[in-house]
């Protein structure tokens, strides 16, 4: 806050300089006394003015005033639009009966007059209707401070919208001042928070260019917090109500201050459409243009309020976890944590939210990490991160089983940065004392909604891979356990783009638009070098039966287990049922290759660009399993962005390194691998878009997006026609 003393009082009664001192006394003083949480980064109590403070804000001794303090220690968790308050009241006095008067403000402090009577929530609490009186005094209050112009007001900040009537732009400035003003400046700390739980850091960067065109509607003063605790009942009957708390009060579209209203006043939903009536009834008597496009925009707004809340309400639940180490109150952060995100899930696109024990464990190693860090112990790491090991994979020599509940405690403080959640897997990048690399904690995603099995423990096959010693680029795997409450975890050496301690902080490169000339060589290199590892001591009944009817057998059977919501959708797109579908897949058969390891998932986000030989590590094994060497070129052709050239390339470099037991009639068959892949994801992304699972991954977005090219393919290559209801039907999918 500026110093700047507001109040009314004689000439001569006292220097300058006396104010601030005195105010600064009576704060301290009230501070001293326990003064009640804002909620806004402010608090606040109310107190009679001391004789002295009285004399040099010329007021009666007594007199009760309000005085809130700027707790700059606290994160910041609202958007502001004017450091203080001070000017607001100023220009809202005129229009609004009973509103406080600022008496004085600077320093981080502010003295109010005091509105007398009883806050809301004590009369009417959260969830409970609002009876019709108070209703109309609420609309009421909410129109008239519309009628405040821009005139009135302190100045807006540079970038504020330059038109006073665009919706549009006052709502994109609303949504990059939270990104700015909130989630920017707690980033560093709960970043990493965020990104475990599902949230990305571009979420609200994303909402703003989302932002459809909307109504134009005149500017005016809003209160931006009117909540139960923030509408006073004064002692006397008028006016019924009496709007306090104006901090976070801001100027643009008269609907923003509707939709704050509806959120935060936690009204029970079948009052909405009373409230929405009455707002505009009051608001048609004074501002009839604040009306255009009521119904259409009013649901931008609200989803905005609830997807920035996300932010605030995840920051105060770990915050609370700061204080206290009890079950109890791991309980409640994880319920606060789990609502947030549901809330936010829809407007913020989230493509799932994690289910109450995943939230739990996550908040549980966030809170022994900063815990730790607070009180700078960091000998009972393994305590506090106990863990039982996996004796699948023994103790290392280069990661002995310490190195591991250290791992664990850097986990949970790790920053956004080194926080990475695909569809299957949440991976943290830490580093170790006493361990020469990075290494990566990598959990399995809860409540995963995944349709293409896993067939191979990946552990095995990298542990097969390092054993074989083989040219093939591939993490190792240092250990395996189970820590807070059984949930199974590995540590992997990380493969990113590092040089030193400070390069992990760099997110790994990977192919998202194809594979360069010599990354497409040391593809097939490694690709070829696969087939020198013993794969038998991952799957010992490998080779038994044919690779190919397996695998068309295992995609009748994805079919078949779809949702019911899928499989009606498919139908209505001309896409065959799973025994259908199993009789056009046995007309095709290809030649019996020699059986080799394959990684089965060969997508741009599965291998890491590097600038030495081979160029590229590959990574995410889990999808691993033993079939045709052809296949997994194909499959990788397939989910890779493949020019003609480097297709041909890849093909003849193949061969050429092959034994012809592993190629034979390749020319002929792999076409039919790469037919069989796009029919496989015309059933796979199509559960995707109904679903909503895994939308928010690279690679799966990148699928859905095409994927009306992606059906027409599979629908003309199963030689069947493109309905005519599949336009229409895609068309509502994909919105």
């Amino acid at each position: 806050m500026r110093a700047r003393p507001v109040p009314r009082r004689p000439r001569g009664v006292c220097p300058d300089d006396d104010l601030p001192a005195a105010v600064r006394a009576f704060a301290a003083g009230a501070a001293r006394c326990g003064a009640a949480g804002g909620g806004h980064h402010d608090r606040a109590c109310a107190r009679p003015l001391t004789p002295e403070l009285a004399r040099l804000l010329g007021r009666p001794p007594g007199t009760p005033v309000t005085v809130r303090i700027r707790c700059e220690d606290e994160p910041p968790l609202v958007i502001r639009t004017w450091p203080d308050e001070a000017g607001v009241l100023a220009a809202v006095g005129g229009a609004l009966p009973g509103v406080p008067r600022c008496l004085y403000a600077g320093d981080g402090i502010a003295l109010h007059s005091r509105v007398e009577g009883e806050p809301l929530s004590r009369v009417c609490g959260d969830g409970e209707p609002l009876d019709p009186l108070r209703l109309r005094a609420v609309a009421g209050l909410l129109a008239g401070t519309a009628q405040v112009r821009r005139g009135a007001l302190p100045g807006l900040p540079a970038r504020w919208p330059a038109n006073d009537t665009d919706s549009q732009a006052f709502l994109r400035t609303l949504a990059r001042l939270a990104d700015e003003q909130v989630r920017q400046p707690n980033w560093p700390l709960f970043g990493g928070l965020f990104k475990a739980l599902g949230v990305p850091g571009d979420a609200l960067v994303r909402l703003a260019e989302r932002v459809p065109a909307m109504a134009r509607r005149p500017y005016g003063l809003l209160h931006g917090d009117l909540h139960r605790g923030n509408l006073i009942v004064p002692d006397t009957s008028v006016p019924p109500l009496v709007g306090v708390g104006w901090e976070l009060a801001t100027y643009g579209d008269p609907l923003h201050d509707l939709a704050t209203h509806l959120v935060r006043m936690r009204y029970p939903s079948f009052q909405w459409p009373e409230v929405i009536d009455a707002w505009a009834e009051a608001m048609g008597r004074v501002r009839p243009a604040a009306l255009h496009g009521l119904h259409k925009d009013l649901r931008h707004y609200v989803a905005f309020e609830r997807a920035q809340s996300v932010f605030p309400d995840v920051v105060r639940a770990a915050r609370s976890l700061e204080r206290s180490a009890g079950d109890e109150s791991l309980r409640e952060a994880t319920t606060a944590v789990r609502l947030a995100l549901r809330t936010a899930a829809g407007p913020l696109g989230l493509s799932g939210v994690p289910g109450a024990g995943e939230i739990e464990r996550i908040l549980f190693r966030w809170r022994a990490a900063r815990r730790a860090a607070l009180t700078g112990v960091r000998e009972p790491a393994a305590r506090a991160f106990g863990w039982t090991p996996d004796e699948r994979v023994p103790e290392r020599p280069d990661f002995p089983r310490r190195a591991v509940a250290d791992a664990l405690r850097e986990e949970g403080a790790a920053p956004a940065a080194r926080v990475f959640k695909g569809t299957a897997h949440l991976n943290t990048v830490v580093r170790v004392d006493g361990v020469d690399v990075p290494v990566v904690v990598r959990r399995k995603v809860a409540n995963l909604c995944r349709r293409e099995p896993s067939y191979l423990s990946e552990h095995a096959v990298l542990r097969a891979i390092e054993e074989s010693r083989v040219a093939v680029a591939a993490p190792r795997v240092l250990a395996l356990g189970r820590g807070y409450r059984g949930e199974p975890f590995a540590v992997h050496t990380y493969v990113g783009p590092y040089a030193g301690a400070r390069d992990i902080d760099r997110p790994p490169d990977h192919p998202v638009h194809g594979l360069l000339p010599h990354e497409a060589d040391g593809l097939v290199d490694q690709l070829c070098a696969l087939t020198e590892v013993r794969y038998q001591q991952v799957d010992p009944t490998a080779g038994e039966g044919g690779f190919h009817a397996w695998l068309c057998g295992q995609l009748v059977a994805l079919v078949r287990d779809l949702p019911k919501r899928s499989q009606r959708l498919a139908r209505l797109l001309g896409l065959p049922d799973a025994a259908r579908l199993g009789e056009i897949l046995a007309r095709y058969e290809v030649t019996a290759r020699r059986p080799a390891l394959l990684h089965g998932d060969l997508n741009p986000w599965n291998m890491v660009r590097r600038s030495d030989r081979p160029a590229l590590t590959i990574i995410d094994w889990e999808m691993a399993l033993v079939g045709d060497p052809l296949y997994d070129l194909v499959r990788h052709m397939h989910l890779t962005p493949t020019r003609p050239e480097i297709r041909d390339r890849m093909f003849r470099r193949w061969e050429s390194r092959l034994p012809e037991a592993h190629t034979r009639d390749w020319r002929r068959d792999w076409r039919v691998y790469r037919w069989i892949e796009i029919v496989r994801s015309a059933y796979v992304d199509l559960d995707r878009l109904v679903t909503g699972a895994g939308l928010d991954a690279p690679n799966v977005r990148r699928a859905v997006d095409s994927y009306a090219m992606t059906l027409v393919a599979a629908v003309g290559s199963l030689g069947l026609p493109l309905r005519a209801t599949a336009a229409p039907c895609l068309a509502r999918a994909l919105a």
